[in-house]
């Protein structure tokens, strides 16, 4: 009787980063996650005020940067796999990231502007990026390069949409808001707590 070995999924590609650079991205998804968190525990993000409109856009923006970082990781330690569709959904997550991004700095510095068709057909791109997130943190599970709570914990952080858009949409914005608040807390700035002290879980190298 033979045996064959197969390699371990998580070392057929060389890792493109390093322990170093995974801990920055964790401190940065952290800290963003945090800060966007703050504004919404402050001001419901469904408040048509222009001040709680203006402090949630500030507050999203350091949180929608740090996913630049995440995503940026998870490329370089190919956590959602090695096939070129797996890496494309990266590069496809970016595209949408940058669309939203772009909503948030335009909503906050023309708010002359916030009722324009165009700044609604932008607005889009901000649960569009969120369930690109999702996807990606099934991905990560599945695929398993990641080990430990780096494998699972994305699942958890980027579900986001598909837990606090429900939740806001059928329970009322109290509700939504303080679901909004607690899951950015349970879910990003923990996956990034995870990343910033256990940058070994995704093999990045010393």
């Amino acid at each position: 009787m033979s045996v064959t070995v197969q390699p371990a999924p998580a070392l057929d590609t060389p890792i493109n980063t390093t322990t170093a650079a995974v801990r920055r991205t964790g401190r940065l998804v952290a800290g963003g996650a945090a800060v966007w968190a703050a504004a919404m525990a402050v001001y419901n993000p469904q408040d048509t005020d222009p001040t709680a409109m203006l402090v949630n856009d500030l507050g999203a923006l350091p949180f929608q940067i740090s996913l630049f970082a995440l995503v940026t990781t998870q490329l370089r330690t190919a956590a959602t796999g090695t096939s070129r569709l797996a890496r494309g959904l990266l590069r496809v997550e970016y595209a949408l990231l940058t669309l939203a991004t772009l909503w948030t700095v335009l909503h906050a510095a023309m708010p002359g502007s916030r009722d324009a068709v165009w700044m609604h057909a932008l607005d889009m791109f901000w649960p569009l990026s969120m369930l690109g997130m999702f996807v990606i943190g099934v991905k990560i599970a599945v695929t398993g390069r990641w080990r430990g709570p780096a494998r699972f914990w994305p699942v958890v952080a980027e579900s986001w949409a598909v837990v606090t858009v429900p939740a806001m949409g059928v329970f009322g914005a109290t509700v939504g808001q303080f679901v909004g608040v607690a899951h950015l807390l349970v879910g990003y700035t923990t996956l990034g707590l995870i990343l910033a002290l256990r940058p070994h879980l995704t093999a990045a190298r010393d």
